[in-house]
């Protein structure tokens, strides 16, 4: 594929696909060590009604409303996860399966009876995004690039998901040292003082802008896989909090660009002429990660 070609048709869904993988992984993998991996899935399901109700309300699909449903639904998920736990007395994992499938259940009943035609939200969008869409129609190649005018017509998405990963990626560098403590004993957190409660909290908050900056663009089935997939491989590579965060983010790259390739290319290497999901397949190939580095990582035992 040449740079004509590459530049407006590829170049901008295999960066969104690779930020979005990174954006997801980063709190991952604070989320796979307090083992509420669960929460990532939960999150990333229940932004739907949230983001639905957010377009009932303005009218328009827009980051700041998108940010307000999902926060919005993300603290109502874990409220009802808080209570069904403490007044059904059922361990956290069960209440966590009822309250994503009931969310997520209420907003595809939403999607059902809302004229959405205007905008890409529907169920499938929900499931798969629209990744392979999201082309840069005015660049020619290479040198759009370097053009003001190519550069304007960039998918907003890109410029939504890079700002998300950053302010992640700043947020976490910030609060390191309160996160890690907290993280792997929020006992020892508690007598240094630190906010233990607004600490966990915080970091669902974070995962929820992660969940739906990413789900517009990539759908739900990336964002579960990228909360999960590469940080629990991470973890199997190391026992250094800070080595582990660099490994999952070389997993969700790997993972984006590599599956992204194959979903265009693979199945006409194997003699196929069609294509196939590209949030399928990138899925797909952080979960063989996990199993490579649940075979040979040097920390799985």
């Amino acid at each position: 594929m040449t740079g004509e070609e590459f530049v407006p048709l590829s170049l901008t869904p295999l960066l969104i696909g690779c930020l979005a993988a990174v954006a997801c992984a980063l709190p991952g993998n604070f989320l796979v060590l307090r083992r509420q991996a669960l929460i990532g899935d939960a999150i990333s399901h229940v932004v739907l009604p949230g983001i639905v109700v957010a377009f009932l309300l303005t009218g328009a699909i827009t980051t700041w409303a998108m940010l307000a449903g999902a926060a919005g639904a993300a603290l109502l998920a874990v409220a009802m996860i808080e209570g069904i736990r403490r007044f059904g007395r059922i361990e956290p994992g069960a209440a966590m399966g009822v309250t994503f499938t009931t969310l997520f259940a209420a907003g595809v009943l939403l999607l059902e009876q809302t004229d959405t035609s205007g905008v890409h939200l529907d169920v499938e969008h929900a499931l798969y995004g629209n990744l392979e869409s999201l082309i840069w129609l005015e660049a020619t190649g290479w040198e759009s690039l370097t053009d003001p005018v190519a550069l304007a017509a960039l998918p907003p998405e890109l410029f939504r998901i890079l700002v998300v990963t950053l302010l992640l990626g700043a947020l976490l560098a910030a609060f390191w040292r309160p996160l890690a403590i907290s993280t792997f004993d929020e006992g020892f957190a508690a007598t240094l003082g630190l906010p233990v409660r607004a600490i966990g909290l915080g970091l669902v908050i974070v995962s929820a802008m992660a969940a739906v900056a990413a789900f517009d663009a990539v759908g739900s089935i990336i964002v579960i896989a990228m909360f999960i997939c590469p940080p629990a491989a991470a973890r199997l590579m190391t026992n250094r909090l800070g080595v582990q965060v660099a490994w999952s983010v070389v997993f969700a790259l790997v993972s984006a660009v590599l599956g992204f390739v194959l979903a265009g290319y693979g199945p006409l290497w194997l003699g196929g002429t069609d294509a196939v999901s590209a949030a399928g397949m990138i899925a797909t190939v952080s979960g063989l990660i996990l199993g490579l580095a649940a075979l040979t990582g040097p920390s799985r035992v």
